[in-house]
C-alpha cells in the first residue's frame, strides 16, 4: 500500500482510503482533479460561510498581499488589523456591547487557549484566589492541551489525560449541578459552546438554559467565556448565539467564520474589566499569550471583507432560508425508520442513522463512502450527520442532501 507522505488530521490512514484531489471551489461546491462537483454539505468542517472564494474576500486578501506580508504585531500594528477590529466593533455593538477588546491568534484552539489564560490571569492579577475552571459535559474547545482539558475526556483526548489540568465538568441540562459547584468560590470561569455541542454530536440545549448559566456565573464570581468558534458568525441563526439567551460574556472566542472561513484566525474578545486587570506600568502584568502569526495582514483583509458582507449585503436573509428549508425537511426525516433524534438550531440540522453511537461507531466510516458516492460531502461524528451548508447553498442543493441522508440511512442502517 502506498503511504502518503501527507498526515491527515483526524484520519487512519491505515484503512487505504484515498483522499480526494480538489482542484477548484465556488459557493457551495468543490471540483475534483477528476472533474466531480461535490456539494460541500458541512462548509468545510465549519468554516465557509457565504461561500467558496467568495469575490469581495478574494479581492480583499490579493490586494492585502501585494503590499504586506507577516509584521510582528508586538510593538507594531497595520490598518488593516486596524479596519477589522473596528467594524467587528460596529457589528457587536447592538448586540454584545460588552467585549471592547481583542486578542488575534490563528485559529479556534488558540483562541480558546487565550481565553482560559486571560481568565486565570484575571483573578490572578485582581487577587481572589481563584484559579478553577469548569466547563460542561460532551464539549469540545480544541487539540491544543488547554483546550483538550477543558473538553471532555473521551476518543479524542483519552491518551493525553495524565497531561491535563484538572477541570470540573457539569451537565449543561442541570443548572442546578453548575450552582453547587460554584459555591466553592473558586471558580476562574465557566466555558460554554453556546446551544451546540459541535464536535461532541451536535448537542443542542435551550437559550434558558445558558442565560441561567450565565446568571449564576455572575451571581458567584466567576466569568463566562463563550466558545463561539463553530457557533458564531450565524450558524444558530443570529451573528453569535449568545443573543439568543440574551447572554453578554466576559470573554469570547471566535474563528471559523472570522475570515469567512477563507484564511485561519482566531480572536479572543473580552470586557473591559478583563482587559484592566492586565493593563498598567507594571510589565509583570501584561498579557503573556502569543502567536507568530498574530494579526497576520491577509487573515484580517479577509476578516474585514467578511465583515463588510455582514454589515452591506443580506446574510440574515440567506441564513433564514437555510434555517426554513432545515426546518420544513426535519417532519420528513423523522417519518424515516433508521432516523432518530432530529434537532435543529439555526443553519444546523443533525440527526442520529441507525443506533450505534460513539465517535469511533464502525458507521461513520460507511456513511462518507456512501455520501461521497452521492457527490456530497458529509463528515459524521460517530452515527449522527449533520448538515450545516455555506449560506450560499440553494433549497434545490438542500433538497439534495436530505435525499441523500434518507437513501443512505436505509443502506447503511439496514
Amino acid at each position: 500500500m502506498n503511504q502518503s507522505i501527507l498526515w491527515h488530521p483526524f484520519t487512519q490512514h491505515g484503512l487505504g482510503v484515498a483522499e480526494i484531489p480538489v482542484v477548484r471551489a465556488e459557493g457551495a461546491y468543490l471540483y475534483t482533479a477528476d472533474g466531480r462537483a461535490i456539494l460541500d454539505a458541512i462548509s468545510s468542517w465549519w468554516v465557509t460561510t457565504h461561500g467558496h472564494c467568495h469575490p469581495r474576500i478574494v479581492k480583499a486578501v490579493r490586494d492585502a498581499a501585494a503590499r504586506l506580508d507577516q509584521v510582528i504585531f508586538a510593538g507594531l500594528t497595520h490598518d488593516l488589523a486596524q479596519e477589522m477590529a473596528e467594524r467587528f466593533l460596529r457589528l457587536l455593538a447592538p448586540r454584545l456591547p460588552g467585549l471592547r477588546h481583542i486578542f488575534l491568534s490563528d485559529s479556534g484552539s488558540t483562541a480558546v487557549e487565550a481565553a482560559l489564560k486571560m481568565a486565570i490571569g484575571y483573578h490572578a492579577h485582581s487577587g481572589t484566589g481563584r484559579n478553577r475552571i469548569i466547563a460542561l459535559e460532551g464539549g469540545y474547545h480544541g487539540d491544543t492541551f488547554g483546550a483538550m482539558s477543558a473538553s471532555a475526556r473521551d476518543a479524542f483526548t483519552k491518551h493525553y489525560e495524565p497531561y491535563l489540568f484538572p477541570v470540573t465538568h457539569v451537565d449543561p441540562f442541570d443548572v442546578n449541578m453548575l450552582e453547587v459547584t460554584l459555591k466553592a468560590r473558586d471558580a476562574a470561569a465557566l466555558i460554554v459552546e453556546p446551544l451546540v455541542q459541535g464536535a461532541g454530536g451536535m448537542r443542542m440545549y435551550a437559550p434558558e438554559n445558558l442565560a441561567a448559566m450565565a446568571a449564576l456565573c455572575k451571581r458567584y464570581g466567576a466569568l463566562l467565556i463563550a466558545d463561539e468558534v463553530m457557533t458564531g458568525w450565524g450558524r444558530t441563526g443570529t451573528l453569535f448565539a449568545c443573543e439568543q439567551a440574551g447572554v453578554q460574556p466576559d470573554i469570547l472566542c471566535t474563528s471559523k467564520g472570522l475570515t469567512g472561513g477563507f484564511i485561519g484566525m482566531g480572536a479572543t474578545l473580552a470586557t473591559e474589566e478583563v482587559y484592566r486587570a492586565f493593563y498598567g506600568t507594571d510589565r509583570s502584568t501584561m498579557f503573556f499569550h502569543s502567536s507568530s502569526f498574530t494579526g497576520n495582514p491577509l487573515a484580517c483583509a479577509a476578516a474585514a471583507a467578511n465583515m463588510a458582507i455582514w454589515e452591506e449585503e443580506s446574510v440574515l436573509e440567506r441564513i433564514r432560508a437555510v434555517s426554513e428549508c432545515h426546518a420544513a425537511a426535519a417532519p420528513r426525516l423523522s417519518m424515516q425508520e433508521k432516523i432518530y433524534n432530529i434537532r435543529q438550531c439555526g443553519t444546523i440540522l443533525a440527526l442520529d442513522i441507525g443506533t450505534e453511537g460513539g465517535y469511533l461507531s464502525a458507521l461513520a466510516p460507511r456513511l462518507r463512502a456512501e455520501f461521497i458516492k452521492r457527490d456530497v460531502l458529509f463528515r459524521s461524528l460517530g452515527n449522527t450527520v449533520y448538515v450545516l451548508p455555506p449560506y450560499c447553498t440553494t433549497a434545490a442543493d438542500l433538497e439534495r442532501c436530505y435525499a441523500a441522508i434518507t437513501d443512505v440511512a436505509h443502506i447503511v442502517a439496514a
